[in-house]
């Protein structure tokens, strides 16, 4: 009898159900990672982040279009170009709204947020690129804004750089976000991919 269970050593065998189930999960887990694309894996990782930027460049847009505010000065009759046209107004709106739905996507991932996402970072995109063209018009027709009604040349040339540094980063302001927001609004991000702690 010692010498048959010598030979039978059944403690050794392992359920074939469990290892089934651990094969499972571990071809469903890579199948999933593998459907992720890079850029999918960037927004997922850094959407706090890309919510940030987008909101403050919205907040230094608006902010800009404030100074634009106090240009209606003698001896110049008439606003900018770029604030007649309102873009560091309703732009700075589309910029921080995108931004802000980054962040809540961040925080919690529903399918109706992840479209809302989406949409606004599609128009945000729209508006970076309107702000793009609005800004270059805004180049052409006032680059002698100042200048053409001031007689003071001294005065007159430091205004001038300061106003065109304006308008420089208004430009930056705007391809950055134009950057950020059209690869999101095609790409997107979906529930799986996020990673958050309250997923639906």
């Amino acid at each position: 009898m010692d010498s048959s269970m010598a030979h039978s050593p059944v403690f050794l065998v392992f359920p074939p159900e469990i290892t089934a189930s651990e094969y499972e999960s571990t071809e469903l887990s890579t199948t999933t990672f593998s459907t992720q694309s890079p850029l999918q894996k960037l927004f997922a990782t850094k959407m706090k982040i890309i919510g940030t930027i987008q909101i403050l460049f919205g907040i230094m847009t608006f902010s800009f279009g404030i100074i634009f505010l106090f240009t209606l000065l003698k001896p110049y009759p008439r606003f900018p170009f770029i604030f007649l046209s309102g873009y560091p107004f309703w732009g700075s709106v589309l910029f921080i709204n995108s931004g802000a739905f980054l962040i809540a996507l961040k925080r919690k991932t529903t399918e109706t947020l992840i479209i809302l996402t989406r949409i606004m970072n599609f128009l945000s995109a729209l508006g970076a690129i309107a702000g793009i063209i609005l800004l270059t018009f805004g180049f052409m027709l006032d680059q002698n804004y100042i200048c053409g009604y001031s007689h003071q040349n001294s005065q007159c040339n430091a205004v001038t750089v300061l106003f065109m540094g304006i308008l420089i980063a208004l430009m930056t302001f705007s391809i950055i976000e134009l950057l950020i927001s059209l690869p999101f609004s095609i790409v997107g991000c979906h529930s799986e991919d996020c990673d958050c702690e309250q997923c639906c």
